[in-house]
């Protein structure tokens, strides 16, 4: 077996005996587990999978290998210590898609903008960025006109995004402090600058002026494309399990 990055060769020329009877397998048993938590996604956390990330950091290049042959990419920011995987860019190549992805709502993606900019203010000041579930049902109230007119209902679809956010490990929350929750910084990956600021402009109209609007964000990463129909964002997240709230490290 061989590629074209030599630490992959060097892996693959030590790799381990089987782990189990009738093992066909290459990778040491602690790469396998990264390999399981990525795919079962929705991302490796350093701070929550403390043993997993040196790993995944000392074998990122036969990971990627890996990943690669089912046609996925690991997006690694080693900065924030969070990696997760996508769909790679294929082209016109006709390929099959392993990962789900959950369509957002209006709400859902006002949501995750308001939390994307907690994050980059918590960011500028070296902040935890943790946020509580009244202050994201306040910041989506200007939202109303355009989503609905039952107060009680639209609250509902607030509450609803939350949890969302949650099954999908974006708001992880904390331990013995009610509604409030840290703020996943894998958001930083699927929503870059530029993407931020189309939505910021075309929310502030849609705030206020309650009208439809239309986002054309081209190569949104894991969230995919944004267009607006029937007042339902085609904005996209990786759809996994829900995480253990509390678990942190797991294998």
């Amino acid at each position: 077996m061989h590629s074209d990055d030599p630490s992959v060769d060097r892996f693959f020329d030590h790799a381990p005996a089987g782990l189990y009877p009738d093992d066909h397998g290459l990778l040491p048993a602690d790469t396998r587990r990264v390999m399981v938590q990525l795919l079962a996604g929705p991302f490796v956390d350093g701070r929550r999978h403390s043993k997993l990330w040196p790993v995944l950091m000392r074998d990122e290049a036969v990971i990627r290998s890996r990943l690669s042959e089912l046609f996925l990419e690991l997006v690694v920011d080693a900065d924030q210590q969070v990696a997760f995987i996508r769909q790679a860019e294929i082209d016109d190549l006709e390929t099959p898609i392993l990962l789900r992805r959950a369509p957002l709502t209006l709400i859902d993606s006002v949501v995750l903008l308001y939390l994307r900019q907690c994050l980059t203010r918590a960011d500028v000041r070296g902040e935890r960025a943790v946020v509580d579930a009244v202050e994201i049902v306040e910041n989506a109230s200007p939202y109303q006109r355009a989503a609905s007119t039952d107060h009680a209902g639209f609250n509902k679809k607030v509450q609803a995004s939350i949890q969302k956010m949650k099954k999908n490990s974006i708001l992880q929350k904390i331990r013995g402090a009610g509604d409030r929750y840290e703020i996943s910084p894998t958001l930083k990956l699927l929503f870059s600058a530029d993407q931020i600021a189309a939505l910021c402009r075309q929310y502030e109209a849609l705030a206020g002026e309650g009208e439809k609007i239309y986002v054309d964000a081209e190569g949104a990463g894991a969230l995919g494309a944004v267009g607006d129909a029937e007042n339902t964002q085609n904005v996209k997240i990786p759809e996994y399990g829900e995480d253990a709230e509390d678990e942190e490290d797991d294998a």
